[in-house]
């Protein structure tokens, strides 16, 4: 029998190993409270308990690193990095998103509703392995798996993919890495754009967020420290209070105002300081 065996980052860059739908471990995390959990389950402490009954609850309720994976998907919250891209494609702004999906690796994706399903309830996607379910799903959409016999997790290549098939506003969803430069460095021609939505910023240190809204178009702030800290000190646009999301270039901020008009809240903000009193605890 084939492994089967799929590694993601969550809830404070937890570590999670799911084998043949059952998960075989969970790791720890000093990240006790967050905002955006507490308000949608009155959950005070993120501890193991609680994380295997929402690990659990995305394996039953939509299939998560299982054959049963449902990929197509309407909004799931107001304003997440999938939202803004689904809308951003739906208004013909993007043409195509380059990310990744549990049994498939990375994926070039050009159906909103796609879109929104891959991205909207996964968090860090650390390795995969392939679910030939899944990728035919994928692929009965009209997406491409970048590597179907090895569920393979590369971006760049699939940016590469994505300029191939003649496409020219690419959008990309990455968790941060050196290959973001890479991916922002990536020759291409005049007509081509190339936008960046870095998430699952947890952890990151003080090098790597610089790096990150230096090269990205879009920046999640999670539970990270020096996300926290450098927006603190360079003033980004952002939306939201409890967990921002950063527009780290005039790109990033015409996507998320987009998204914001569409569901008619109030425009990206630079109002600093920031109103931190019900952030994560603690920031990594």
């Amino acid at each position: 029998m084939a492994e089967d065996r799929h590694v993601i980052e969550t809830l404070g860059k937890v570590r999670v190993v799911i084998e043949n739908g059952e998960i075989t471990e969970v790791g720890s995390s000093e990240m006790k409270y967050c905002p955006m959990f507490h308000a949608m389950h009155k959950v005070d402490e993120l501890n193991e308990e609680f994380i295997r009954k929402n690990i659990n609850f995305r394996i039953q309720d939509f299939g998560m690193c299982t054959p049963d994976r449902v990929i197509e998907m309407d909004d799931l919250v107001t304003v997440g990095i999938s939202e803004i891209l689904k809308t951003n494609m739906e208004n013909g702004e993007i043409d195509c998103v380059v990310g990744a999906c549990d049994g498939a690796g990375t994926v070039i994706m050009t159906n909103p509703r796609v879109v929104q399903g891959v991205g909207g309830r996964v968090s860090g996607l650390i390795s995969t392995t392939p679910i030939p379910e899944v990728i035919k799903k994928l692929e009965d959409t009209g997406s491409i798996v970048l590597d179907p016999e090895t569920a393979e997790l590369n971006q760049l290549e699939g940016l590469k993919i994505a300029i191939e098939k003649g496409y020219k506003n690419i959008a990309i969803t990455v968790i941060p890495s050196p290959m973001i430069k890479e991916l922002r460095q990536y020759p291409v021609d005049d007509d081509v754009n190339v936008y960046i939505f870095v998430a699952h910023t947890t952890g990151v240190s003080a090098e790597e967020a610089e790096m990150v809204f230096k090269n990205g178009d879009i920046v999640t702030a999670c539970a990270s420290k020096e996300v926290s800290d450098y927006a603190d000190e360079h003033k980004p646009y952002y939306y939201g209070l409890k967990v921002p999301i950063f527009c780290a270039s005039e790109d990033g901020r015409r996507f998320l105002d987009n998204r914001l008009k569409k569901i008619n809240k109030p425009l990206t903000t630079n109002d600093y300081p920031r109103n931190k009193d019900d952030s994560p605890r603690k920031l990594l």
